[in-house]
C-alpha cells in the first residue's frame, strides 16, 4: 500500500504560549528554523481581538486565539537548506489562504520524526482599522444585546442578570484590528484541502518514487496503516496493528479484482470493522488486542465471501489505444494473479481434507503426516498472501495509487471505448486519424482516467534555482558536523 501523509490540525486558546514553546530554543532540543510572515506584535493584536469579540458574543467554552497545523516531512527532507524548506512551506500557505503564519522545524526528542509547526490566523488583517471607546456607560443583556439603561439588565433584586455585563465609560467597547474569522478554516473539507495541497508540494520535492505519499480516503474500502518511527517504544503493537491491517487490505484487494462492486466494500468495511470497533471503544475504551481481534474476524469473514465470487473474465475489446492497451495489460496481469490464487487455494482445500480425515487417528507415523500436512497448509497459505499482495504491486508499478483507483479508472476508461466503437458502427466511413472527433474524444477521456487513478506527478513548484538552494550542501555538511543532524 501508499504510504499516506500525516497532518494534524489543532485549536489554540493561548497563542503566545504555543509561539513561545515551539520557537524557544530553551524549549526545544532540536529546533533548526523559525519563520514568520508577521511582526510580533500582530499575534498580540491578534489575541487581543479574539479575546474581546468571545466576550463580546457571551459565548460559553473557551476563546479560540489561532490554528495549528503539525506537517510530517520525510526524512530525506533533512539534506534541504532548512530555513529555505521552512519559507517554501509557511509562504505556501499564507499565499493560499491569505492569512499570516509563523512556523517551526523541528525533530522531536528520539530524531525519529522531522516536522513542521505551523500556526496561522483564521482573521485577515483590515486595510482601516478601528477602536472605539464609550463616551457613557453602556449595558449588554444577557444575549449580548445593547440596551439603553442599567435597569434593562437587572434581576428582581436589584443585580445584574449572569451574562449580562456593563462597560465603564471610557473604556474600549469595539476594536477592529482584523475581519471576522474565515468561515474556510471551520469547514471540515479544510484539512483535506490543506492535505492535499502539503502533499502535493511534498511529492514535487521527492526524487525517490518509493517516499512519494497519499491523502488517504477514510471513506474508501481500505485501513490506514501507522508509521514506525525508529526506537518506538510501541513498535510491536504498531507492527501487530500494521498487519491486521494489511490483511484486511490485501483481502479488499483481491474482492475488487473478483469484481465485488466498491461500493460493497465499503459497506462491508462499516459493517465488519468501523461499527465493532466503535461499538467496543464506547463501551470498554481503545484496546490495542481488542482491535486487531475484530480486524481478523472481519479478515475472516471476508474471505469466506471473497471464495464465493468466481472471477468472470470479460471480453477485452481490440483497440489501438495505447493508454486502454496499457489498462488492459494490467488487467490481464490481475486475472493471471486470481488464477494463481485459485490454483493455491485448491491445493489448501485438498490437503485441509486429507488433515481431517487423519484427526482422531493415533501413532507416529499418523502424528508425522499431520505435522507435514500442516506445515504443507501454512506454507500454501503464506503463498497465498504473497499473491494477494501482487495485486496491490502489480498497479503500483503501473503507476497507479491502489487497486480500487486503477480498477475505477479501467472500468471508465472501458466504457469510453464501448461508446467510441458504437460511434464507429453509426459512423462507418470515418477515419482513425486526428481528424476524428470521436477518436480525439475517447483519447482525450483516456488520458482525463488514467490521471484521476494514477498517483499525482505533481508540478514542480520550484525553478531549477529553488531546488539548488533547497539543496545547500555546505548547510547539510555544517548540520552534520554540529551534531544538528
Amino acid at each position: 500500500m501508499p504510504r499516506h501523509s500525516f497532518i494534524q490540525q489543532t485549536k489554540l486558546r493561548d497563542v503566545h504560549g504555543r509561539i513561545d514553546y515551539i520557537s524557544s530554543p530553551k524549549r526545544q532540543e532540536h529546533l533548526y528554523a523559525v519563520y514568520s510572515t508577521a511582526e510580533p506584535d500582530f499575534w498580540s493584536y491578534l489575541a487581543e481581538q479574539n479575546r474581546f469579540d468571545f466576550r463580546r458574543s457571551g459565548s460559553s467554552g473557551s476563546c479560540i486565539e489561532a490554528r495549528e497545523l503539525i506537517i510530517s516531512l520525510p526524512e530525506s527532507f533533512r539534506s534541504f537548506d532548512r530555513e529555505t524548506l521552512l519559507r517554501l512551506f509557511t509562504e505556501k500557505f499564507r499565499q493560499t489562504y491569505g492569512v499570516q503564519c509563523i512556523a517551526a522545524l523541528h525533530h522531536n526528542k528520539a530524531m525519529t520524526n522531522y516536522h513542521i509547526h505551523l500556526i496561522f490566523s483564521e482573521r485577515k488583517i483590515l486595510d482601516q482599522k478601528e477602536v472605539k471607546t464609550a463616551s457613557r456607560n453602556m449595558f449588554y443583556d444577557e444575549h449580548g444585546r445593547h440596551v439603553r439603561t442599567r435597569k434593562e439588565i437587572l434581576d428582581e433584586n436589584g443585580k445584574a442578570r449572569p451574562g449580562c455585563r456593563i462597560i465603564p465609560k471610557g473604556e474600549v467597547y469595539e476594536m477592529n484590528y482584523f475581519a471576522g474569522k474565515e468561515s474556510a478554516f471551520k469547514k471540515h473539507s479544510f484539512l483535506a484541502e490543506v492535505k492535499e495541497m502539503y502533499t502535493d508540494l511534498i511529492n514535487s520535492l521527492i526524487t525517490d518514487e518509493k517516499e512519494r505519499l497519499t491523502v488517504f480516503d477514510p471513506s474508501g474500502p481500505y485501513l490506514p496503516t501507522k508509521k514506525i518511527g525508529k526506537r518506538n517504544p510501541k513498535e510491536e503493537e504498531i507492527r501487530a496493528d500494521n498487519e491486521a491491517r494489511q490483511e484486511w487490505n490485501r483481502t479488499i484487494d483481491e474482492a475488487l479484482v473478483r469484481g465485488m462492486p466498491e461500493e460493497e466494500a465499503v459497506d462491508r468495511k462499516k459493517e465488519l470493522v468501523i461499527r465493532p470497533v466503535r461499538d467496543s471503544i464506547r463501551k470498554d475504551g481503545y484496546h490495542a488486542e481488542r482491535f486487531r481481534t475484530v480486524v481478523r474476524s472481519a479478515v475472516a469473514i471476508l474471505m469466506e465471501q471473497v471464495r464465493t465470487i468466481t472471477v468472470k473474465k470479460e471480453k477485452i475489446p481490440k483497440v489501438d489505444f495505447r493508454k486502454f492497451n496499457e489498462m488492459i495489460a494490467v488487467r490481464k496481469e490481475l486475472y493471471r494473479i486470481t488464477g494463481r490464487i485459485d490454483s493455491i487455494e485448491k491445493q489448501i482445500r485438498r490437503r485441509q481434507e486429507k488433515l481431517d480425515s487423519l484427526q482422531g487417528l493415533a501413532g507416529v507415523f499418523r502424528l508425522k503426516l499431520k505435522t507435514a500436512m500442516m506445515n504443507e497448509i501454512t506454507d500454501l497459505m503464506e503463498e497465498r498472501r504473497k499473491q494477494q499482495a501482487l495485486l496491490d504491486e502489480t498497479v503500483i508499478r503501473a503507476g497507479y495509487w491502489n487497486v480500487a483507483s486503477f480498477l475505477k479508472a479501467y472500468e471508465k476508461a472501458k466504457k469510453a471505448v464501448a461508446e467510441y466503437r458504437e460511434y464507429k458502427k453509426q459512423h462507418p466511413g470515418t477515419r482513425n486519424t486526428s481528424g476524428d472527433p470521436g477518436r480525439e474524444s475517447v483519447l482525450k477521456k483516456l488520458a482525463e482516467y488514467e490521471k484521476e487513478g494514477k498517483r499525482k506527478q505533481a508540478e514542480r513548484t520550484a525553478s531549477q534555482d529553488s531546488q539548488w538552494q533547497l539543496r545547500k550542501p555546505a548547510a547539510f555538511v555544517d548540520g552534520m558536523e554540529n551534531g544538528l543532524l
